[in-house]
């Protein structure tokens, strides 16, 4: 908070901040999580295992973001940092973890709590190795570099809907080589072997200790138009005004479990509605059917008719 304070008091006496910026620094894993942890103290015994299990996911994940969230903090490079940023364009959406907004370009990152051993093969597969037990386990993850691609797409569509015709012709030319996605792996223990993988797969998949140095090189590199402090802020601002609350809510899931679970407990305690015996047609053995007669001295009166009507007229009345 006091960083943040300091900014904008830079930027009351015309001053650029010469550190990062945390603009957006809410979580919404970070919700979540409280959520589910008041949820666990009155959850039933058949969901806890699950719960749980939705709990380590989201600490795996808010841990990773914090190692590159402390990487960022002490990077001293002037930069506007979005945290849980989450987009919606035409029915796609996007949930990036880190837009960085610099001076020459903008970072999207995803970052990954993974363990085990990651490898990246010529195609571009990701496969983990990972011990089990006494014996090393090999599986294929779904590609962080594809799912950062997603993204990329969706942040160009909606930067593309605000160009005007000039500056769109330019924005198209430019925007893949200024907006650059970034592998974040911030599991300090996780072996990364790429040497087999393409140069271009290469150069987006980091760790997260290498992070504040790539920066640095990418923007030391880089012939892409400079962007002032007032086009970072400005940009910084409308990303923030994209952003929407991600409608995936874990807690309210399992809410709903608990309920369609007490609800099938609640039917199963209600006694069974006292089924009507079938009665025999004395006849012809057919089934008799409840009818209401429609005519007659007796119309209104219910009876009972043979389902073999017309071949056999047998009724019952009902007194």
């Amino acid at each position: 908070m006091g960083q943040i304070l300091d900014f904008f008091g830079s930027i009351l006496n015309g001053e650029e901040t010469k550190e990062p910026v945390f603009y957006k620094d809410d979580s919404d894993a970070e919700k979540q999580l409280s959520i589910l942890q008041s949820l666990k103290m009155s959850a039933p015994e058949y969901l806890l295992d699950e719960i749980n299990q939705e709990i380590k996911v989201l600490e795996t994940g808010i841990y990773g973001e914090n190692q590159v969230k402390f990487e960022l903090q002490n990077s001293h490079i002037p930069m506007f940092v979005l945290h849980d940023v989450f987009l919606e364009y035409n029915g796609l959406s996007a949930q990036i973890d880190y837009i960085i907004i610099t001076h020459k370009h903008i970072f999207v990152l995803e970052c990954k709590n993974l363990y085990g051993n990651i490898e990246i093969t010529n195609n571009g597969d990701f496969i983990r190795t990972f011990s089990y037990g006494k014996y090393y386990k090999k599986e294929g993850i779904y590609s962080p570099i594809t799912q950062n691609k997603r993204h990329l797409d969706i942040l160009y569509q909606i930067r593309k809907d605000q160009q005007g015709v000039l500056s769109g012709m330019f924005f198209e030319k430019n925007f893949y080589k200024t907006y650059y996605p970034i592998v974040v792996l911030s599991n300090p223990k996780t072996f990364l072997n790429a040497k087999y993988a393409k140069k271009e797969i290469r150069q987006q998949v980091i760790r997260a200790d290498q992070l504040v140095q790539f920066i640095k090189n990418k923007n030391d590199n880089s012939d892409v138009s400079y962007l002032s402090f007032s086009e970072m802020k400005s940009l910084a601002e409308f990303f923030v005004s994209c952003s929407r609350e991600n409608p995936v809510n874990y807690a309210e899931n399992f809410k709903a479990k608990i309920r369609k679970k007490q609800e099938e407990i609640s039917q199963k305690q209600q006694p069974p509605e006292p089924q009507e015996k079938t009665m025999l047609c004395p006849k012809c053995g057919a089934k008799m059917i409840k009818r209401v007669a429609q005519k007659g001295s007796l119309a209104g009166n219910e009876f009972y008719g043979c389902s073999n009507y017309p071949n056999c007229k047998c009724i019952i009345n009902i007194q």
